[in-house]
């Protein structure tokens, strides 16, 4: 009988820690997530950052042992200069940033690329029936600053036919008056992301998509991070570079399943389900489609890239493009 009760005794002290345990494992969890602050380019409200939205909504930064807070910094430039003082150990801009960036003796690469294609295009109002460059000449066009990469496209865009931006009347609008413009009629074109072509559309503009791609290969939306985190922790870059690209994968493989964990998780959306929806299908379309191995960078097309600025006067010389980027988080090389 004293066995017995011995043993029921311990059996219940047993439970109670096992119990304990498991109420206290997922608070232990939780405690033990690392905090990240990852800086982004403009407000993370945007469609643009869809992937990196999905990521967070999903429980994909978490599955890696991370707590993602996102900063907003004033444009991809800023977000290289605050990575690369130590100030974040991680950011976004665009593929072509840290061509801009080491110019000026910051110390980032790229060490993802979301997408084949061009965050960029040519939208212009159908009715003006532009189906080239070339038809520019003498129209106004908008975009959203003369240091954005919009503005860089447009001049790559304009070059392949021998125009220059003396033809054309570049008009820097902002981000909300690069698509409002056009779709008052006060600008033929504009040098658009899909977030913006899907606004100027609801406000009744007919349009037509010429991708830039087909005239200048600028690029996707990047990852970047500084030589030093690359160097040091390596482990902490692959974990954000892997979630941020199941974000996008999310997107490509089912844009309506993706709009709705995306407005339940970015609820300044709610009720326009129908414009985050056509805005991904768009990225899928001109952005993220045909890269082979997701998140990697095109050498190549960099180095045509950088060549067009160097040629411009945006870079004084070209950089050696290994110091440009690492493909080792996308491709394990």
């Amino acid at each position: 009988m004293k066995m017995t009760r011995a043993f029921n005794g311990t059996r219940r002290a047993c439970l109670s820690l096992f119990a304990a345990a498991a109420l206290a494992s997922p608070l232990a969890a939780h405690a033990q997530l690392q905090e990240v602050t990852y800086l982004l380019p403009a407000p993370g409200t945007l469609p643009a950052f869809g992937p990196w939205m999905l990521a967070q909504a999903k429980g994909y930064y978490e599955q890696e042992g991370l707590k993602v807070n996102f900063v907003t910094a004033r444009g991809g430039v800023d977000v290289a200069k605050q990575i690369g003082a130590g100030n974040a150990v991680i950011g976004g801009a665009i593929g072509d940033t840290p061509i801009i960036a080491r110019a000026q003796g910051i110390p980032v690469k790229a060490v993802a690329v979301l997408g084949a294609g061009s965050l960029t295009q040519l939208v212009s109002h159908k009715d003006e029936k532009i189906e080239s460059p070339r038809e520019l000449k003498g129209k106004t066009v908008t975009v959203l600053a003369y240091t954005d990469t919009t503005y860089y496209a447009l001049l790559g865009m304009l070059s392949k036919v021998g125009l220059t931006k003396n033809d054309v009347n570049i008009q820097a609008a902002g981000p909300a008056g690069v698509w409002q413009q056009f779709a008052a009629k006060k600008a033929s074109a504009m040098a658009g992301v899909p977030d913006w072509t899907v606004s100027a559309m609801e406000a009744g503009a007919q349009v037509d998509i010429l991708p830039a791609d087909i005239y200048f290969k600028s690029m996707a939306q990047a990852i970047l991070a500084s030589d030093e985190t690359i160097a040091k922790n390596p482990q902490l870059i692959q974990k954000l570079v892997r979630a941020t690209l199941k974000g996008m994968k999310d997107i490509m493989a089912d844009p309506k399943a993706a709009t709705t964990a995306y407005v339940a998780h970015v609820t300044v959306h709610k009720g326009k389900e129908a414009s985050i929806q056509k805005a991904f299908e768009l990225f899928n379309k001109y952005v993220y489609a045909a890269q082979k191995v997701p998140g990697t960078m095109d050498e190549a097309r960099l180095g045509e890239l950088q060549k067009f600025y160097v040629t411009n006067g945006v870079v004084p010389k070209e950089t050696p493009l290994k110091e440009l980027y690492t493909n080792q988080f996308v491709t394990g090389k």
